[in-house]
């Protein structure tokens, strides 16, 4: 059985759920809505200290003061999931694309669809930014967070609004 680092923690765009493996974050995601683990391979335990260079990255994402992430992730899904995840990676800070752009640069250029259920199921939100993936025609839709959170991450990297408040959490 596995053991994971995990913590909730309270966000500017609400509560969140941290999991990290000995090799990087295996889960961030809104505490609404997480997905569930396999209890019988996976087992919790709460520590604050090692999610703490996690947290302090993202407290230094909220005020406005990180760009990118330095910490190891340590994506677990199928070989189309992670293709997806990794070209959310390469989504510069900021801009967007759309689900058809994610497709045709994973070599799929008709699995939009597919595209969309990958980021549904993408389990580091906001690391992996799945906020960053807008419809074709510039509409928002589809956000595991509420389409209220995507549009304040994008607001905060945009730069269309003051930095929200650090997670304060003294990490």
């Amino acid at each position: 059985m596995e053991t994971l680092s995990c913590l909730r923690t309270p966000s500017p765009v609400g509560p969140l759920f941290l999991a990290a493996s000995t090799k990087g974050l295996v889960r961030l995601e809104f505490e609404a809505r997480m997905q569930k683990m396999n209890p019988g391979r996976i087992q919790l335990h709460e520590s604050k200290q090692a999610l703490a260079p996690y947290l302090r990255e993202l407290n230094q994402y909220f005020a406005g003061e990180r760009r990118e992430f330095s910490f190891p992730l340590d994506l677990r899904g199928t070989e189309f999931q992670l293709a997806c995840w990794n070209a959310l990676l390469e989504i510069p800070y900021g801009e967007t694309r759309s689900y058809r752009d994610i497709a045709q640069a994973i070599g799929h250029p008709r699995a939009c669809r597919a595209v969309g259920m990958s980021n549904n199921r993408n389990p580091v939100a906001i690391v992996v930014p799945c906020h960053r993936v807008i419809a074709s025609s510039g509409s928002l839709c589809g956000y595991g967070g509420g389409l209220d959170i995507k549009r304040k991450l994008l607001d905060l990297e945009q730069g269309s609004v003051r930095p929200c408040l650090p997670l304060g959490i003294g990490a």
